[in-house]
């Protein structure tokens, strides 16, 4: 049987899938899985599709950077959103590789560099909305990361997620507290980081898994409001100016 032009398509995209292999998002690309196989399932799309609703269908006119974009899955949905620019950064060219691949065949304008989350600075611009998922608890220095995107990179929305243990409660906290007081450091809903010495889940790269206490802390010191808490470990935020008074 004689194979027709979209067969053929199929063919050089698995193919192609095949040679960028492993992929972490599983990216349907006219009909070629990138991850069939995911231990967690469709994955992100399962979970985006939880919290889809609190960003705005309609992104005509605004730019979107998104920071450790991975193969793009975001970015590529802010696209069709309509974003007039989005902007994919990644410290693996690995990725990289796998994101132009998969905008190139989806017929996406994306652009993607090569760029670590402490070199926002140089990027030179704002955004109107900053995509900063799945990234936090792979740093060794977390706060400087939200502290760096507020203060070069966000113009307005934040959407921000963290892998998150222990208590998913919040308790609201005290302004201040005495020195003998040990207390609030007991507590479980006080904020709280947990720190990986030497590896997670398989992963020496993952380094600091906070509670939701100090997820929406941390968040909140960066100066970022929180708008929106659709799924539980997504965040909507808003950026606030410098010296705001955030809660």
């Amino acid at each position: 049987m004689q194979q027709t032009d979209h067969d053929a398509e199929r063919s050089r995209i698995r193919h192609r899938v095949h040679e960028l292999a492993p992929w972490f998002h599983n990216l349907d690309l006219k009909g070629v899985p990138t991850a069939p196989d995911h231990f967690l399932g469709d994955y992100p799309r399962f979970k985006w599709q939880r919290f889809a609703h609190a960003v705005p269908e309609d992104l005509s006119g605004r730019s979107v950077l998104d920071i450790g974009c991975n193969a793009g899955f975001y970015a590529m949905e802010m696209k069709r959103r309509g974003a007039e620019r989005v902007l994919g950064v990644d410290d693996s060219e690995a990725y990289l590789e796998q994101a132009r691949f998969a905008t190139r065949t989806a017929g996406l304008d994306v652009e993607f560099r090569r760029l670590s989350v402490y070199d926002v600075a140089r990027i030179g611009e704002r955004f109107d909305l900053v995509i900063f998922m799945g990234v936090l608890y792979h740093l060794r220095h977390p706060l400087l990361a939200l502290d760096l995107i507020h203060e070069h990179v966000a113009r307005d929305l934040l959407l921000f997620q963290s892998m998150q243990r222990g208590s998913r409660s919040v308790t609201p906290m005290k302004a201040d507290y005495r020195f003998d007081d040990e207390a609030p450091f007991e507590h479980p809903d006080f904020p709280a980081m947990h720190f990986i010495e030497q590896s997670y889940a398989g992963d020496p790269t993952n380094w600091w898994i906070p509670n939701r206490a100090a997820v929406e802390a941390m968040l909140r010191s960066a100066g970022f409001a929180i708008v929106e808490h659709p799924e539980e470990e997504v965040y909507l935020c808003r950026r606030q100016p410098p010296g705001a008074a955030v809660r």
